[in-house]
């Protein structure tokens, strides 16, 4: 049975999920988004993943939805020699010019422009923020010399931040246009933008969606760069889903200012009607442990307590021992809390600037007369799913159910709070319709005899048009 949580569960596929029975058992947990994460993915495995996960929609009913989220313009260092230590005071050299094997006095930076973009008194930050350098000299071509801040053990590829460096790079690299054109291909429901920075990353790859399929694939941006916090209220004009990235954000940033950055963000996302998610280190002790640390229960509840959408497993669910394990008490923390009315999100009211001004406002009335009525479900007939993203915004008491003709959102749809989609493809009359919607959602147990519910719809029903009709049932 599936769990009736409405903060969804997104989970990073990797080798510790790979069998049917696992995916299955995970879905049944709790997990409501599957991301495939580019940094290390190989496409045959991707494309095998996906269609075992869809082969489980069909099968079973569930309607788990893909996100494929690309690397971005993530600098690493190159392959070092084994057990490097560097020491506090000593000197090393950053090189661009050739790819040598990494020692304690020379290492090779996969970035060609690193000595063109940094400046002396600036850092660099290794392996998420364990190795912390500061940069000597530089001669503006090839090589970077650097002053040991914080010490350690130097390994191959690790991650590098320039947290003071404005970084010349795109937000998508040569592999991110692959990796997007080969998700676009195989349909995925949400593609994720890694350091995004400004709004044109995002409309960069929104053209190469276009240019690549004939429908919409919504986008998540990433924030983790201070720099995408400045530009923040352009970057959600242009995203459909935010995702607050505290593991490269808090390198970028001091650790403690992320915390109240989380706040910030998810407010932000509420303010402006888009999904958001909260990623990183959420249940890390459950890679290998059976018990998450008490830190972890409330962070995780903490994060559906600040109003996020949904929460992320990373390393956990990719690598983890316990993969179903995590999921059920992911769940059994997020039931705990999420009907809290401590829990408060931004309430504005549409404003008449917009073409779905009418659509916004009756999903909005919606939701709050499905409070006020305490109606037990409100459902929507949909062909883009707007009104799904509306109505979850609200964040009514009731349930909310979508139904669509449009196969392709069944899925999408499952990233948003409290949505349950169904595919529903007769076009009769308004009457008919809401008559048979309402027998389906009772035989579905969301309701019984005696209930409210509230109908949303778009009338004439046949001309797919923008929802227009609000309408209240007693289920008989």
């Amino acid at each position: 049975m599936l769990t009736n949580k409405k903060t969804k569960i997104v989970a990073t596929l990797g080798p510790a999920c790979s069998t049917r029975e696992i995916i299955k058992d995970m879905i049944d947990a709790g997990v409501n988004v599957f991301r495939v994460n580019f940094s290390h993915a190989d496409y045959e495995d991707v494309k095998e993943k996906i269609n075992l996960i869809r082969g489980l929609n069909e099968e079973f009913g569930y309607t788990t939805a893909i996100l494929g989220d690309l690397q971005g313009p993530k600098l690493r260092v190159g392959v070092m020699e084994e057990g490097v230590v560097v020491h506090d005071g000593d000197l090393i050299t950053f090189t661009t010019a050739e790819d040598i094997l990494g020692t304690a006095k020379k290492v090779f930076m996969k970035y060609q422009n690193f000595p063109n973009d940094v400046n002396p008194g600036e850092r660099i930050l290794l392996d998420d923020g364990k190795l912390i350098f500061e940069i000597v000299e530089t001669d503006k071509k090839s090589e970077v010399i650097a002053r040991v801040i914080q010490g350690g053990e130097l390994k191959s590829k690790k991650g590098v931040n320039l947290p003071n460096t404005k970084i010349s790079l795109p937000a998508m690299t040569e592999k991110d246009i692959a990796d997007a054109i080969f998700a676009i291909g195989q349909n995925v429901d949400w593609i994720a933008l890694s350091f995004v920075k400004t709004p044109r990353d995002l409309q960069d790859l929104q053209e190469l969606i276009a240019e690549h399929s004939e429908y919409k694939i919504p986008i998540v941006a990433k924030i983790e760069m201070p720099e995408a916090l400045e530009n923040i209220d352009k970057i959600v004009a242009y995203c459909d889903a935010l995702m607050v990235a505290r593991g490269d954000l808090g390198v970028e940033l001091p650790a403690h200012e992320v915390p109240l950055v989380q706040k910030e963000l998810i407010r932000r996302a509420k303010t402006a009607r888009i999904p958001v998610i909260v990623a990183t280190q959420m249940m890390e002790t459950m890679i290998t442990s059976l018990t998450p640390t008490r830190a972890e229960v409330n962070d995780v509840a903490n994060s559906v307590m600040d109003g996020a959408d949904a929460v992320m497993l990373s390393g956990e669910t990719a690598t983890g021992n316990y993969p179903v394990q995590v999921i059920q008490k992911m769940t059994q923390i997020i039931e705990a809390v999420e009907d809290s009315p401590l829990i408060q999100v931004p309430q504005n009211t549409p404003q008449i600037k917009t073409k779905r001004f009418i659509t916004k406002t009756i999903c909005h009335h919606a939701a709050t007369m499905a409070n006020v009525i305490k109606a037990k479900a409100i459902c929507t007939l949909t062909n883009s799913g707007y009104t799904a993203f509306q109505i979850s915004a609200w964040r009514p008491n009731s349930h909310i159910l979508v139904f669509t003709s449009n196969k392709r959102i069944l899925t999408q749809l499952n990233l948003l709070w409290g949505v349950k989609s169904f595919f529903y493809e007769k076009t009769v009359s308004t009457d008919d319709t809401v008559t048979d919607i309402n027998e389906i959602v009772k035989q579905k147990g969301f309701v019984q005899k005696g209930d409210f519910l509230i109908n949303l719809a778009a009338m004439p029903i046949k001309d797919k048009g923008m929802v227009n009709t609000l309408r209240v049932s007693e289920i008989e």
